[in-house]
């Protein structure tokens, strides 16, 4: 496996885990994690895990922009690397 491999595979996997860290967050009502750094583990390669996220926890679900902009950041990504 390159090294690229294993970056998008940690990427997604903290990607999912911090959203459901954020999803635990807010049932409690504490403190969360911002929108665009949840944004932001999408655009640097975690948008499998942001998306994942999305559907297990059913987190940001209700919020057009992550239902629009995750999708968009992943088939970017996807293009990028057919591209390249």
């Amino acid at each position: 496996m390159n090294n690229i491999m294993i970056y998008i595979v940690i990427i997604n996997i903290i990607s999912l885990i911090i959203y459901g860290i954020d999803k635990l967050l807010a049932i409690k009502h504490l403190y969360r994690v911002s929108e665009i750094a949840l944004i932001t583990l999408s655009i640097i390669g975690g948008s499998i895990g942001s998306i994942l996220g999305m559907i297990i926890f059913h987190h940001k679900t209700k919020k057009i922009k992550f239902l629009i902009l995750n999708p968009l950041i992943l088939i970017i990504q996807i293009i990028f690397l057919i591209i390249k």
